[in-house]
């Protein structure tokens, strides 16, 4: 029995090294390719705009108000300076929509 006592020794020196270096790890979520990402301060801007010009919500039956999602090509979309995208508001909330694919990119609040 003594003979195995320096291997579990050993194995648990390598777990303990092992785990303590896990911990310096940082796991990223992936995003999916196609993915438009907002930088923080663009956002804040976007929003500022949306909230000092105002429109009329608007319902879509049917429609859930999720990134990917697409709005129907009736919908009026409105410009935002300085970007590409256009806003809409639908049941209550702002959407940010990319006006080549109709696609919601930001559900701004």
């Amino acid at each position: 029995m003594k003979p195995l006592l320096p291997i579990y020794a050993v194995c648990a020196v390598l777990a303990g090294a092992a785990a303590s270096h896990a911990q310096d790890t940082v796991v990223v979520p992936a995003q999916r390719p196609g993915t438009v990402v907002i930088q923080p301060e663009q956002k804040t801007v976007i929003r500022e705009y949306v909230r000092k010009n105002p429109v009329a919500s608007i319902n879509v039956l049917g429609l859930e108000l999720n990134l990917g999602s697409r709005v129907p090509e009736t919908v009026t979309l409105h410009e935002v300076p300085d970007t590409r995208y256009r806003y809409t508001v639908i049941d209550n909330r702002a959407v940010l929509v990319d006006p080549e694919t109709y696609e919601i990119v930001e559900v701004l609040n």
